[in-house]
């Protein structure tokens, strides 16, 4: 453990082998951290906040803060966060509120760019990539490799699907579909994500059948629930199409069109 004499480390923070805490950096009462943690100059850590293994943390950035809602009135809520992220400069993460089950929850393996926000009761996946500026409201949900481009905006309510991609920006007001490219205000599809695909491992014969799939959405004239009817025999047979059925028919939004 390593911890600078000019931090300030409350007595009953439990801080496990392994940690980096530079100058000037505070964490308060109620703070976990998991083995091998760093964490740069200048960060400020509140609980209750438990973080895992081998994450980084840049200066400046404000974890587990009070949420920013003015329903909140100091009930108990946690943020809890994975193992192997990096946070870089100017980040914050607020705690969940009582509305939204009290947690706001990251995951393992993001990379997340410099003045990003995570509202409250936000959860975020794995392996998901926020650019600089992206920024997410509260209760919002962000699947598995994700990647939001730069100065994203995202209502609260909103979810966004696994593999999905956003352009500089964006702003999104309603639901983003696994593997579909979104960009502008108001915001468009572009197609799919189709060189993320190929990189993490997609068959050919998936990404034809999700392909398909995303012509019956968006390049027919059918409604959303005509679509997924459509699709049912392409959903049966790939696990891929099921998943972008399954969004469709969930979002309490409305997906983009």
């Amino acid at each position: 453990m390593s911890i600078d004499s000019r931090a300030i480390v409350d007595p009953s923070a439990k801080i496990a082998d392994n940690v980096t805490i530079g100058p000037f950096s505070v964490i308060g009462p109620n703070v976990e951290i998991g083995e091998g943690t760093w964490i740069g100059p200048h960060v400020v850590i509140q609980g209750p906040t438990v973080i895992g293994r081998e994450n980084k943390f840049y200066q400046f950035s404000s974890i587990g803060e009070v949420p920013q809602d003015k329903k909140f009135h100091g009930e108990e809520s946690k943020l809890f966060i994975g193992d192997r992220n990096v946070v870089r400069e100017f980040c914050t993460m607020n705690r969940g509120t009582a509305d939204g089950g009290g947690e706001t929850r990251i995951g393992n393996d993001n990379w997340i760019m410099a003045y990003t926000h995570f509202a409250h009761d936000c959860i975020v996946g794995n392996n998901t990539t926020f650019a600089n500026n992206a920024q997410i409201a509260g209760h919002v949900t962000v699947d598995d490799f994700a990647i939001l481009g730069a100065y994203t905006c995202v209502h609260q309510f909103t979810s966004i699907g696994a593999h999905s991609f956003t352009g500089l920006g964006t702003v999104l007001n309603k639901d983003l579909p696994p593997y579909v490219m979104a960009q502008g205000n108001p915001v468009q599809p572009y197609g799919l994500n189709s060189e993320g695909l190929k990189r993490r491992g997609f068959s050919s014969e998936a990404r034809s059948a999700i392909k398909k799939a995303y012509k019956i959405l968006y390049r027919s004239s059918m409604s959303v629930s005509d679509a997924i009817a459509e699709m049912g025999e392409l959903a049966a047979s790939y696990d891929e199409v099921a998943r972008f059925s399954d969004f469709l028919q969930n979002s309490q939004r409305g997906v983009i069109r």
